[in-house]
């Protein structure tokens, strides 16, 4: 019974204490440290800075978090290098080649159509004239050259390098040039094996922590 007692009292007691709080005040606080961070405004000046700049560049040599670094630029000797020398590093694999084609038919088919001819429904639409087919002779496009202008862009087609990861673009590339042996009329390439190379496993890797 004394029990009892005690604990009815103390339920009074905090009963009391808590309604005695202000609706309108924040409550106590413990340790607001620990969740209460310090803000920095982005142009802000601040003494615990270098140069008491807050917005700092990132360190010489470092790299962004889930991307790799691309050696070509963005002019035409970067192009012309990048055409002759970069080959596709993941495999020719049934999965890569399904992944490209959905990812072909969300961001490119709307301009160089289904098949690749150059008559996307924009072109139907003339929204957008000009747009070559991939099996045009004067441009003879190679797997560099396909992922060097998916990467950077060119004329009206703008770049996919944000919107898509590195393995996301050989993808599509597998399939760009799946589409430029149709319209040669060359025979279907037989699809490799599933295994997944060195480079494919990185790229795999570094599109999970990104």
């Amino acid at each position: 019974m004394k029990n009892i007692v005690q604990i009815a009292l103390m339920g009074v007691v905090v009963a009391l204490a808590s309604s005695c709080q202000s609706k309108g005040k924040p409550n106590y606080q413990y340790m607001p440290n620990m969740y209460q961070e310090v803000s920095y405004e982005a142009y802000g000046n601040y003494d615990v800075f270098p140069n008491g700049m807050e917005a700092m560049v990132p360190a010489e040599g470092s790299v962004s978090r889930g991307w790799m670094p691309y050696e070509y630029e963005d002019n035409r000797e970067g192009y012309e290098a990048a055409k002759a020398n970069l080959k596709n590093p993941i495999p020719f694999t049934e999965d890569n080649v399904n992944k490209g084609k959905a990812l072909f038919t969300t961001y490119c088919a709307v301009c160089h159509g289904d098949e690749g001819n150059g008559k996307g429904i924009l072109a139907q639409r003339e929204k957008i004239l000009g747009i070559p087919a991939y099996n045009d002779e004067g441009r003879a496009i190679t797997e560099g050259s396909v992922y060097h202008v998916t990467y950077y862009g060119i004329n009206n087609m703008g770049s996919y390098a944000t919107q898509t990861t590195e393995k996301e673009l050989w993808q599509i590339n597998h399939y760009v040039m799946i589409l430029k042996d149709k319209l040669d009329g060359l025979p279907e390439r037989p699809f490799e094996d599933a295994s997944s190379s060195g480079s494919e496993a990185q790229m795999t890797a570094n599109s999970s922590t990104g």
